[in-house]
């Protein structure tokens, strides 16, 4: 079974590696492969005697039944899609609130179910059942769009303006679209202000009853308990997350010191805090069963304690999963707290490794796509390291040294414990994140009993308990928490206190794994410090470069902005920044620097931003805090915040040239004269960088207009001939003249643009225009991250071609 188990996780992996999905004739194959085993085993016993072959065959039909029931999933997901007749219109809809609200600066975002949409000239509109909406404050000015006080389970009516689920597509980014795919949200939107009389967005109920309403209005009654007894504390958001599973209102500045110390796994209600709640209760229930609750009813005589406590230790884990909101690892221990609590029903003992894969395959059964969280896999890789280290050890331990007792024996085991879960987790979180933290055995050892045994505890009994006893106890647990943070950011702060080093190819990783089970077998097994060989490819890999003389460059899918990344041999610059999302979220950090640190680079030789607007400079502070810079150029006021924290900050200017490791870089605009006039925008002073390799070129434009367009054809010339042109100003209605594109006369075009962004970028009658003149046109929002490497000549790769996956937008 445990063989089988572990096949259909394979196969559900191996399908959401897809382009596309199998056909049913396809998937009705896998199904009869999937029925094999009890087949073989009838007409051919003799096969099944063989442990090597049986054991593959199970693995081998797990596979395919979980390949075919992730399609299956899949296809009935995808088959509830927004008609793109009816993107980008305003609709009226009926339905009720389906989420916590998170409430930010600019408004709130919410799930919503739909119940009905309402006609639209006679036609009535096709919508998905679930959507993903924001409503903003002040829509465009608007004082009539003001933001409703949205709670759980209420009905409301509401205008929306809809879109097909889109997200930005990166190597080593986060995927939108699958997430969204996943929680069964099929399109995303906002609320618009209504403009007919009588069809305003307002709150239809107050409560529509339902399992759902109920937990999610149960959650939102606990976090307005928090937040307002710890009102404007710096770690309500952690108290919060320990309470009810919702981390949105973590600050990121903090999440770096978690990521960094190795403690974010606490900040949440991880496998940990629900096991031990789940058995604080089943020891109360226990305690109070055998004595009959104090009374005289007898009740271990109706039922012995030890079932009834199993009981109550599961549903305790099942009401503490939900309001966790039904995580991995929150199912995870509350399915293996479950087959623990069947066995001891059933008179039954089960082995940890059956309960950890009946775990295992109860997540993928409910949530396929649950193989793409790294949670999925630190959740069960820790479980199973640390059954590996210690099941089957204790015993002989204790025989060959008699004379570890009490709390020194406890010590050691924890000790243990935290050694093989530290190690044998590095192979892992290298693969994932591209960093492991050299100081979670310290932060950890801290971290653990205070959050597990202290901290959650008091923020669990404080929710629910009456004022003010419930706010002394708040504010104990808040506490305990700014005083570990204290603790945390000191350890953040030291120079070693994070390993980074590029994402590791597989066989780096295979070897690197091999490697830590020899590290970790029994003492028993000789030279297991051999182990730490497998690690060495591992630990000398270096960030991947041009070769001299060529260049690579990468075109981000930021949305509706620019960023770019320019490699040379031994250099690395930056043109431009990406957008500003909000106050927690920009392209710096959220596109550019993933990438980056995924590939190992952890310094920038130049940044340049072009000039002021958002979708420009919108991350500039974010790379400043977190990447090596060696300096900055661009166009933006000197009293510019960007500008003030730029390290070795310059003014872009006509003239300026340097060279590269034989790749030679021309700034041809603005001039410098520019700077001392009024009277243009911030577009006309965008920094053109013109970058030259070999016999071919790139001509990085930013947001000039015709005027700046024009120009640079008197000033320049022949100068402005290049291989690849990045459309000015986004293929804008002002820019990319004729005259220009015939001057430059590129053989390819870039569009960074935002899916059905407001502008309406490219402008329909200027992409024509490039098409016209023969020239070969990409655009982020259809490819994806563009890269082109720059050799003997120019090739590019788009992403969402080489990551094609099945649920990308069409």
């Amino acid at each position: 079974m445990r063989s089988a188990i572990l096949g259909f996780v394979i196969g559900t992996a191996l399908l959401q590696m897809q382009a596309a999905l199998p056909s049913l004739v396809f998937m009705g194959l896998l199904v009869a492969c999937a029925l094999l085993p009890p087949v073989v085993s009838k007409f051919i016993p003799a096969f099944t005697k063989f442990s090597l072959a049986r054991y593959t065959m199970f693995m081998v039909c797990g596979a395919a039944a979980g390949f075919a029931w992730a399609a299956a999933l899949a296809h009935t997901a995808l088959r509830e899609e927004l008609p793109s007749r009816w993107e980008g219109r305003d609709l009226t809809i009926i339905g009720t609130i389906d989420s916590l609200p998170h409430r930010f600066e600019q408004g709130v975002r919410f799930n919503f179910a739909v119940e009905r949409a309402l006609p639209v000239e006679n036609d009535k509109p096709v919508v998905p059942t679930r959507l993903a909406l924001s409503w903003y404050d002040g829509f465009r000015g608007d004082e009539s769009s003001a933001v409703g006080d949205v709670q759980p389970g209420e009905r409301w009516q509401l205008t929306v303006r809809l879109r097909r689920p889109h997200g930005n597509a990166n190597p080593y980014g986060f995927d939108y679209e699958v997430w969204l795919l996943e929680q069964g949200l099929r399109a995303t939107g906002y609320v618009r202000p209504a403009e007919k009389a009588g069809s305003g967005n307002r709150r239809l109920d107050a409560f529509v009853l339902s399992a759902g309403s109920v937990i999610e209005r149960s959650r939102a009654w606990l976090r307005a308990r928090i937040l307002a007894a710890l009102p404007d504390r710096p770690y309500a958001g952690v108290i919060v997350a320990l309470v009810v599973g919702d981390q949105r209102a973590v600050d990121q500045s903090d999440w770096k010191v978690f990521n960094r110390t190795g403690v974010s796994h606490l900040i949440s209600i991880s496998g940990l805090h629900i096991t031990m709640v789940a058995g604080l209760f089943a020891a109360a229930i226990f305690a109070l069963w055998r004595r009959s609750f104090f009374t005289h009813m007898q009740l271990p005589l109706l039922l012995p304690a030890q079932k009834a406590a199993a009981l109550a230790g599961a549903a305790m884990a099942l009401a503490y999963a939900l309001l966790a909101g039904f995580g991995v690892p929150a199912q995870r221990t509350l399915y293996m707290l479950t087959v623990v609590a069947i066995a001891l029903w059933s008179d039954r003992l089960a082995g940890v490794s059956h309960i950890l894969c009946f775990a295992l395959g109860l997540v993928v059964l409910l949530d396929p796509w649950a193989v793409l969280q790294p949670g999925f896999w630190l959740s069960f890789g820790a479980v199973a390291v640390i059954l590996y280290a210690t099941v089957g050890r204790s015993r002989m331990r204790r025989q060959a040294a008699p004379v570890t007792h009490g709390w020194l024996a406890t010590l050691k085991s924890a000790s243990h414990v935290q050694y093989a879960v530290t190690v044998g987790l590095v192979p892992l979180t290298m693969l994932l994140f591209a960093q492991a933290s050299l100081v979670s055995p310290i932060a950890n050892a801290i971290a653990i009993p205070l959050v597990s045994f202290l901290v959650t505890p008091l923020a669990l009994a404080g929710s629910v308990l009456p004022n003010p006893l419930s706010g002394w106890i708040l504010q104990l647990a808040h506490s305990l928490i700014t005083q570990l943070a204290v603790f945390l950011e000191w350890l953040s702060a030291l120079p070693w206190s994070v390993w980074s080093a590029p994402v590791p190819a597989w066989w780096m990783f295979a070897g690197a794994m091999a490697g830590t089970i020899w590290m970790l077998a029994p003492r028993g097994l000789p030279l297991r410090w051999l182990g730490t060989l497998g690690w060495l490819p591992l630990i000398l890999n270096a960030p991947a470069a041009p070769r001299e003389g060529e260049m690579w460059m990468t075109a981000f899918d930021v949305g509706q902005g620019m960023a770019l990344l320019v490699e040379t041999s031994h250099h690395r610059l930056l043109y431009d920044t990406g957008p500003y999302y909000s106050p927690e979220s920009d392209g710096g950090n959220r596109v550019i620097l993933p990438y980056l640190k995924a590939r190992g680079i952890s310094g920038l030789d130049g940044i340049v931003v072009s000039h002021n607007d958002n979708d420009h400079s919108g991350g500039a502070l974010s790379i400043f805090d977190e990447m090596r810079v060696g300096w900055t150029a661009s166009s933006l006021a000197f009293e510019s915040a960007i500008v003030r924290a730029a390290p070795n900050h310059r003014r872009c200017i006509a003239g300026q040239s340097w060279s590269w490791d034989g790749v030679r870089f021309e700034m041809l605009h603005p001039t410098a004269v520019s700077y001392d006039s009024t009277k243009w925008k911030p577009n006309a002073r965008s920094c053109t960088l013109k970058i030259s390799q070999g016999g071919h070129s790139i001509l990085l434009a930013g947001d000039i207009e015709a005027v700046q367009e024009d120009e640079l054809i008197g000033s320049q010339g022949n100068n402005l001939q290049a291989t690849v042109l990045l459309a000015p100003h986004h293929g804008s209605g002002t820019s990319s003249t004729e005259a220009f594109l015939k001057m430059v006369k590129p053989e390819l075009a870039l569009f960074q643009v935002g899916y059905r962004n407001r502008f309406r970028h490219p402008k329909q009658e200027v992409y024509e225009r490039y098409g016209n003149l023969g020239i070969r046109r990409l655009r982020s929002d259809e490819s994806g991250a563009i890269e082109l490497r720059f050799g003997t000549s120019v090739s590019s790769t788009e992403y969402r071609k080489t990551h094609a996956r099945y649920w990308y937008s069409k």
